[in-house]
């Protein structure tokens, strides 16, 4: 289409609604299909929920405590406890202990402990059931590497089973051997029940060990759902309530286990360490306390004089003093760098000069004149007076605060050199301390430290080995492992609704598909959405073979659109002398001939002379469907100027007032035929013989013939067929309507199928009136529907 009638046709709402509606109706008219896929979609969940494993939730909860709330006891418990959790590796976390249960490591140890890589089942048609307690149990010698099988395991007597495949192998062993398997390698079974008690057929599969690990690591859920409390919440999902439940707390235990070992090992290693270090350290005091022994008996030392012990003292005292002061001096520089530099706006610390009391006050209210200035800034410009003010006694009091600051210094400088010259003074002193003085404080000062280092240690093994006595796991079950009453997977409910769901979906994907993809006419709407030239009529389908529809004393539903066709071409044709039709279309096949023949007879039986032109010289099949045998035609007509009009038109036989115009031999260039000058003689003469005259053109859309034939027809009728024409061949008629090049021109519907029950616009009412429509009534019938609906 062009510009100007994309813009003429574009969608409306309304055009959207009605497309709704139709495909509404299409749904409705296949509702057989929608019953049919609902039944069978419900049939199938009904199946899957027959033979799929129920799963069920088993849940359990462990609290996990830190140290540092079990170690809060009485007296000094608390306090050495939390001292040696240094040893146990710190507090634990509920976040790392919830890691510890996802671990693979873990899963090993559980698949290990429960034999799990063994699974006993009771044979079934469609499916195997598990068994949680068999009377059999199967030890694998290899398991790490066992690839994995399934067999069928029968007891022969009380002595032994055969174990075998479908596959021709089979074996009988007895209780208590060791047997080989392909896939699996030695296994010992056993009986775990009396002989009397075991009856039946079991089956028995081997998984490999790391698809069984697996497997149950993504059956396990760990979560943290408050994080305000140390709680973890543990799920296991599994068909069996007892097994799901079995497996769930030997993971518990096993964790548990592990970490009592991991706490156990921890303090056997750190007694280890401490005993060791308890030898080497009691070595070195020995050692220490010899050397003091020998110094004084050497010396013959009594008591070390008091005056040693003063002097190191007194040294201390200025030198610690010495340093306070040059730490105040540096304070003051920066606190005076604050108040002269650049970022002169920041708050001071409190308490720089305790001593001072005037500067401390000094800072507190420059502290809160800052602080106050700052909040007015959040709803003031710079420029308020308010703002001004605080700014000028800021800066009358960061002067006061550098002249405090001044003299601070000069005093604090005084002191300083003051107790240099006395530390110096001291320090000479204790220069002239003699030499084995010295040398004894040393020994003393070595036999402190590993004095003091013995006993800690000492206390530490004590206070380990009473840990140790003690250890209990970090965590305990608050709720332990429950099966719930109902599985959770597959839930009926959802399995059933999503099988109708999807059962109700196909259809209508596949109708919707079919519709969104389909190029070709379906309905009226179609037709008038894309062309401005008007719909004459529609005609049927018909389900029979025969041509004439259209007959002596027919009620058919097909018979009375033909009649309201004949009434509409009344309308159209009001001119007197207006009574010559043309029928084209697109393309061939679309009906032209059917509608040709049956028009030209409802109109003769309403008494008129009508005449049928077999203008399609390229494909002619009048002839053919009313079965007359092929003579003189158009064509010879125009060859053949001896012969004249009268001579080309023949009865029907179908109709006293029904006369065909066959088209003759195939010519070699059809076009110049119609061009013929005899053509126009011909139609002067039928113009004066017959009431109607309707041509039956060749498709306008593949050649031009229609257009050479139009000049002689009052109205141009463009046949499509529902579901048969093209949706972009409808671009022919609106150019033929817009350009003008045919006298009048109407689109006629042909083989319209009903949609929802009716066939376009109201012309489904009465149908049941008539005759042959009766048996279209049994639309309950499912069989019969399927069958119109192919035909």
């Amino acid at each position: 289409m062009n510009e100007w009638q994309e813009d003429a046709f574009e969608p409306t709402n309304s055009e959207d609604r009605q497309g709704i509606f139709d495909l509404l109706r299409k749904l409705l008219a296949n509702w057989y299909w929608f019953a049919l896929c609902g039944a069978i979609g419900l049939s199938v969940a009904y199946i899957h929920l027959r033979y799929s494993h129920p799963i069920y939730r088993i849940g359990a909860r462990v609290l996990v405590t830190d140290h540092s709330q079990r170690s809060g006891g009485a007296g000094s418990q608390g306090s050495f406890t939390g001292d040696i959790n240094s040893f146990f590796g710190g507090v634990s976390s509920v976040e790392n202990e919830a890691e510890i249960f996802k671990t693979r490591y873990l899963m090993e140890q559980v698949v290990r402990s429960l034999n799990a890589q063994v699974s006993f089942f009771f044979p079934g048609r469609v499916r195997d059931i598990e068994v949680h307690r068999s009377p059999f149990q199967v030890t694998l010698a290899s398991p790490d590497s066992v690839k994995g099988g399934t067999f069928m395991l029968e007891p022969i007597d009380s002595r032994g089973v055969r174990i075998y495949q479908e596959n021709d192998f089979s074996v009988d062993v007895d209780y208590g051997k060791t047997v080989k398997l392909p896939g699996v390698g030695d296994i010992l079974i056993s009986r775990k029940l009396p002989a009397e008690e075991v009856k039946g057929v079991y089956k028995f599969s081997v998984a490999s060990f790391d698809n069984k690990v697996n497997e149950y690591m993504g059956r396990l859920s760990v979560a943290i759902n408050n994080k305000q409390v140390s709680i973890i919440n543990l799920g296991f999902n599994y068909p069996l309530q007892g097994k799901g439940e079995e497996i769930l707390h030997t993971i518990i235990k096993e964790y548990m286990e592990s970490n009592l070992k991991d706490r156990n090992t921890i303090a056997d290693s750190t007694i280890a360490f401490i005993e060791n270090r308890l030898l080497y350290v009691g070595q070195e005091l020995g050692d220490v306390e010899g050397d003091i022994q020998n110094f004084r008996q050497d010396r013959q030392l009594a008591d070390m004089p008091t005056q040693s012990q003063l002097l190191l003292q007194n040294s201390s005292e200025f030198v610690k003093q010495l340093a306070e002061v040059e730490i105040q001096l540096d304070i003051l520089d920066n606190v005076e760098t604050i108040l002269t530099g650049d970022a002169n706006e920041r708050v001071l610390p409190n308490a720089v000069i305790p001593e001072d009391v005037v500067f401390s006050s000094q800072v507190t209210q420059y502290n809160a004149l800052l602080l106050e200035r700052d909040k007015r800034l959040m709803s003031a410009t710079p420029d308020n007076p308010a703002i001004i003010n605080l700014n000028q006694q800021l800066s009358g009091l960061r002067r006061d605060m550098l002249s405090n600051l001044s003299s601070t210094r000069n005093r604090l400088n005084i002191t300083r050199n003051s107790l240099r010259r006395e530390a110096g003074q001291l320090s000479r002193q204790v220069r002239e301390v003699p030499a084995i003085e010295r040398t004894y404080l040393d020994l003393a000062r070595q036999q402190q430290i590993k004095q003091e280092l013995y006993l800690y240690l000492m206390q530490k093994r004590e206070e380990t080995a009473i840990s140790k006595t003690a250890t209990i796991s970090n965590s305990r079950v608050i709720d332990p492992p429950k099966a719930a009453a109902f599985p959770f997977s597959p839930k009926r409910t959802t399995v059933l609704l999503t099988g109708l769901l999807v059962g109700l979906a196909l259809p209508f994907a596949v109708i919707y598909l079919r519709d969104l993809t389909n190029t070709r006419v379906e309905n009226r709407e179609d037709v008038s959405k894309r062309t401005r030239v008007s719909i004459i009529g529609e005609i049927m389908h018909s389900k029979g073979k025969e041509t004439l529809v259209v007959t002596p004393g027919a009620r058919t539903a097909i018979a009375e659109q033909f009649r309201s066709l004949r009434t509409n071409l009344i309308f159209y044709l009001n001119a007197p002398d207006a009574k010559t039709i043309l029928l084209t279309s697109s393309m061939s096949g679309e009906g032209k001939s059917f509608v040709a023949l049956n028009m030209a007879m409802v109109f003769a039986l309403s008494g008129k002379r009508v005449v049928v032109m077999e203008m399609d010289l390229r494909k002619p099949n009048l002839s053919v469907r009313l079965n007359l045998a092929s003579g003189t035609g158009f064509t010879n007509f125009v060859i053949d100027t001896s012969l004249s009009p009268a001579d080309v038109v023949v009865p029907s036989e179908a109709h006293e007032n029904l006369f065909l115009i066959s088209s003759g031999p195939i010519p070699p260039n059809p076009a110049e035929t119609l061009l013929s000058g005899r053509l126009s003689e011909l139609m002067t003469y039928l113009n004066a013989a017959f009431d109607y005259i309707i041509i039956d053109a060749p498709p306008i859309g593949l050649v031009t013939d229609a257009q050479l034939l139009s000049q002689y027809a009052d109205l141009a009728i463009y046949v499509i067929r529902q579901g048969y024409t093209h949706k972009n061949q409808l671009q022919i008629p609106e150019e033929l309507y817009r350009s003008g090049k045919m006298k009048q021109i109407a689109i006629l519907i042909n083989d319209a199928k009903p949609q929802g029950g009716r066939y376009g616009y109201g012309s489904g009412y009465g149908y049941g009136y008539y005759d042959n429509d009766r048996a279209n009534k049994s639309w309950w019938k499912f069989g019969e529907k399927i069958k119109n609906k192919k035909s």
